[in-house]
């Protein structure tokens, strides 16, 4: 799969499925992938690595630790879980593997989550 670019990211167009009001109740199988799909997301460094390919598409390892401010072994463990749920591909060169995002949903998802939080602010 390709990277998911910023002119791209403008020109994709999702499928018109129902809209979430006008859909049945979601089962209870929706609901326990829904739930384990949030849980990958529910990770403070899983989503400032994914903002930063978001960013930048395309990172190695080590340029992502100095981003966020962690051993490129803890990055790695984090990418992985990512690559594993289908949300990030790679590809190797010489000794570094390079990060890039492949669900087209994932900077739609960051963006409108970044919404959430900056029209209503937690309560403290």
């Amino acid at each position: 799969m390709s990277a998911i670019t910023k002119p791209k990211l403008k020109q994709i167009r999702f499928p018109s499925p129902p809209a979430i009001e006008e859909r049945s109740l979601i089962s209870d199988d929706q609901a326990l992938a829904l739930m384990r799909l949030f849980k990958v997301f529910a990770n403070d460094t899983r989503l400032r690595l994914l903002h930063a390919l978001v960013r930048d598409e395309e990172l190695c390892v080590s340029e992502m630790a100095d981003a966020v401010g962690m051993k490129p072994q803890a990055v790695s463990n984090q990418l992985q879980r990512l690559v594993d749920r289908g949300i990030l591909g790679t590809r190797r060169d010489g000794s570094n593997i390079y990060y890039r995002i492949v669900d087209p949903c994932v900077p739609v998802l960051l963006e409108r989550g970044m919404c959430l939080i900056e029209c209503c602010p937690e309560s403290k």
